[in-house]
């Protein structure tokens, strides 16, 4: 198995979404997330992972919909976004993960021009796994840091 070529599966509400594994870090358990006040809605809040303050986003609100429910599978991805000296690590709040997939790049096709619910440059391709469609994302979109600044300030 390629790397490049792998995704960590994930589910919002009753989506399926795919990740590039390369740039997931690991994935923990929902624990507690502390509140930030002045945060736009998309940010849960923060979590101490091992002495680092993390920001976690709420993917479902980032994506303009309803913000998600934790259940007993709701569980945090975290990632890394950036080149260095500016990478971020961040934690994305998902409603289950499902498993590593090899997508061969012939299994891709181009993002919808309309349709598809989220804005066109969080995503990246859609995956075709045994019959059923994957929406790839676009982490440095989604994750786009002055982006979401911005909304904080749209909260004032």
């Amino acid at each position: 198995m390629d790397a490049e070529h792998q995704y960590l599966s994930f589910r919002l509400g009753e989506e399926t979404f795919g990740l590039g594994i390369l740039a997931v870090r690991e994935i923990i358990e929902y624990g507690g997330v502390t509140d930030v006040p002045m945060m736009p809605p998309c940010v849960r809040g923060v979590i101490n992972l091992r002495g680092a303050v993390v920001p976690v986003l709420d993917l479902a609100a980032r994506f303009g919909r309803a913000p998600g429910l934790i259940g007993r599978r709701s569980c945090i991805v975290i990632v890394e976004s950036g080149m260095p000296p500016e990478q971020q690590v961040l934690g994305l709040l998902v409603d289950a993960v499902n498993a590593v997939l090899d997508i061969d790049a012939g299994q891709i096709a181009p993002p919808p021009s309309f349709g598809a619910g989220l804005r066109n440059d969080f995503i990246t391709g859609i995956g075709k796994v045994s019959g059923k469609f994957l929406i790839l994302v676009n982490l440095e979109a989604v994750l786009n840091v002055p982006e979401i600044a911005a909304m904080a300030g749209d909260v004032n």
